[in-house]
């Protein structure tokens, strides 16, 4: 379990450098985003103090003119980039979580959405440096309550209140409470990050606290240090809370083609899903039908909800609130003759761990290479397996 505490609040820069300087190798988001297209900016990662806390700081340096570019370039820019699955379907769902945000607080369509400020390269950034890292990890997360400040902030619309609308809107369903204090402490990004990847909202969970690590925000704050602090443990296995974690979203349709259904399917992964299936069923007056159900966090339920609405005919959806058992996860890279490989490695008191190569990065290298991808897949697993026992991370 990934704990996000955040008594100053968040933003996408202080999520990266928390997480870094929780564990997770600078090298995941330099890669990551080395698969972007983007150029004209620099990262830098520097340790340093919040007051008295030792931390760390993150930041992108944009040292040449961007284009002003909107949400269907990025999407796109980011589902043709070859990053890992999961980091790349993570980062989608945030930025169309706000980028659905800015639609609503501008009046337009999500299509009409531009991001203006330095070219969106910040944001770009931060949203896949950060969804590389939670995908490093593999862990359930979790976050505190977030605190709001009062004022405004200047932007190229001009002087905005805050909370910023689009941060407010991105938190739709999250429980906040008044910071006291004129700042801005959840910017948009990182309201949509926490909003997509925790899946509740605690003042403190019930946990192994195990590691530590410390994100220090640009701001300096008069009454408390400017920090994300990101604690990484396991689930208390005695805590006698029964709190659902998680949601499973369904709707039955019985006029859905077999394109309509994938595609839906695919929308809902997009949304950030966890998983998503169809099941064939019988229907009102024999008449045949599926049932379209996806797993997500239980802040997503009535996101994940909306993809059922707008992609189906269904006229509802049902919300069954669930709790997850898992075996911990994190991905490994190994080094093939057609190139890197990343391997997902589930691990846990259950017996030897699950070790599973990522399937598109496969099938792309063998088709590059014109090898067959099940040979492919078996070096990759053979070199997992030396891998991990000589004790690589």
């Amino acid at each position: 379990m990934l704990f996000l505490d955040a008594p100053s609040g968040l933003a996408g820069d202080m999520t990266i450098a928390a997480l870094v300087d929780l564990g997770v190798p600078f090298g995941e988001v330099q890669r990551a985003v080395a698969c972007l297209p983007l150029e004209g900016y620099r990262l830098e990662l520097q340790h340093g103090f919040a007051g008295a806390i030792g931390a760390s700081h993150f930041d992108v340096h944009v040292h040449t003119p961007q284009p002003e570019r909107h949400y269907t370039e990025i999407d796109a820019l980011l589902a043709q980039a070859p990053l890992p699955p999961r980091t790349q379907s993570l980062a989608r769902a945030i930025f169309r979580c706000l980028a659905e945000a800015e639609a609503e607080v501008h009046r337009m369509s999500i299509e009409d959405v531009h991001f203006h400020e330095v070219g969106a390269v910040d944001a770009i950034v931060d949203i896949v440096g950060a969804a590389a890292c939670f995908d490093f990890l593999g862990a359930e997360v979790v976050a505190s309550p977030l605190p709001l400040g009062r004022g405004s902030v200047d932007c190229r619309h001009g002087r905005l209140p805050l909370p910023a609308p689009a941060a407010l809107l991105c938190l739709r369903g999250v429980p906040t409470y008044d910071a006291g204090i004129e700042a801005e402490l959840v910017t948009p990004t990182g309201a949509a990050i926490v909003a997509t990847v925790a899946s509740s909202f605690v003042s403190w969970p019930s946990f192994i606290p195990e590691h530590v690590g410390w994100g220090k925000g640009t701001r300096e704050l008069a009454d408390r240090p400017n920090v994300l602090r990101a604690v990484l443990g396991e689930p208390w296995q005695g805590s006698s809370s029964t709190s659902a974690t998680h949601v499973v979203v369904e709707a039955n349709v019985d006029d859905l083609t077999g394109e309509l259904a994938g595609h839906a399917l695919a929308a809902l992964l997009r949304e950030g899903a966890l998983d998503a299936w169809l099941t064939p069923i019988q229907m009102k007056k024999g008449r045949p039908g599926l049932i379209l159900s996806a797993l997500g966090p239980a802040s997503s339920a009535d996101r994940l909800g909306a993809v059922l609405l707008r992609e189906t005919s269904s006229l509802g959806y049902r919300k069954s609130p669930v709790t997850r058992g898992e075996r911990p996860r994190r991905t490994i890279e190994v080094q093939t003759p057609w190139g890197t490989i990343p391997i997902k490695v589930s691990s846990g008191p259950w017996g030897n761990p699950q070790i599973k190569p990522e399937f598109d990065v496969c099938a792309r290298q063998a088709e590059a290479h014109g090898v067959p991808v099940k040979e492919v897949i078996q070096v990759a697993l053979t070199a997992a397996r030396a891998q991990l026992l000589h004790g690589a991370p």
